[in-house]
């Protein structure tokens, strides 16, 4: 079982959040904090993330499966990146369990970037003589905007990346991948990009629609990729607003 973090009274209505690679449920606290109001927030680690289980492959399969381990009913799920990917196919093979969907900033496509030089990089900080996560920070040859989103994964005192590197690595290419799916999610969903990013492009519109009969479109100004770090209230504000909207 994944672990979970949970916010808000369990007797409102489930959202359901997944975060995307090297991430974990922490990362969502403030957004998930703040949807409480409303909902009952579910934001687990993924498998081979954070404080939950290790496993022998990181299939987007695989990951649907484990976030279906936590539904007992129609629920609200959001997702970003590789938990977008992860959201979409657990909509589209356990639309039971969806009610709404919301991907944001990645479409149901492979992508040619890969995130392995990232794990080369995590791999190769001596964690023997490193007591804080700064001092990893010094040595972690990555882009200066990354490393705070990486570092929340190192146990300093455990001396150990909370991460199954090995496993993300080796299962890299179903990772900016995407497997084929027969059936497509007739519930609603709203795929929602930044701006200046570019993982969501119009070519991608059909195949979105060839999965999402339903789907719309939506774009946050000024943001990137991690749109919902970058504009949180934003975002905040797009989730409300599409989760509260009338259905039909």
């Amino acid at each position: 079982m994944l672990n979970l973090l949970t916010h808000g009274d369990p007797a409102l209505p489930k959202l359901l959040i997944a975060h995307g690679l090297f991430g974990s449920g922490r990362n969502w606290g403030v957004i998930a904090k703040r949807l409480a109001d409303r909902y009952h927030v579910l934001a687990p680690d993924l498998r081979n993330h954070g404080d939950s289980p290790w496993f022998d492959s990181h299939s987007y399969d695989d990951l649907a499966q484990d976030l279906a381990a936590l539904l007992d009913r129609p629920t609200d799920v959001v997702g970003h990146s590789m938990g977008g990917k992860a959201a979409m196919v657990l909509a589209v093979t356990y639309p039971d369990l969806v009610n709404r969907l919301i991907v944001a900033d990645i479409a149901p496509v492979a992508y040619a970037h890969s995130q392995s030089h990232n794990i080369a990089a995590m791999r190769a900080v001596d964690l023997s003589g490193v007591a804080r996560r700064s001092e990893a920070g010094d040595l972690l040859q990555v882009e200066e905007a990354l490393k705070p989103f990486l570092l929340q994964s190192l146990d300093a005192d455990g001396k150990r990346w909370k991460l199954n590197l090995d496993v993300l690595d080796r299962d890299m290419d179903k990772i900016v991948g995407f497997p084929e799916l027969d059936g497509q999610f007739d519930g609603p969903a709203l795929f929602l990009s930044g701006a200046d990013s570019d993982y969501l492009q119009p070519a991608h519109r059909d195949r979105i629609k060839a999965l999402f009969p339903a789907a719309k479109f939506a774009k946050i100004p000024g943001a990137g990729h991690w749109l919902h770090a970058e504009k949180p209230r934003e975002f905040e504000a797009a989730l409300r607003a599409f989760l509260e909207a009338p259905v039909g």
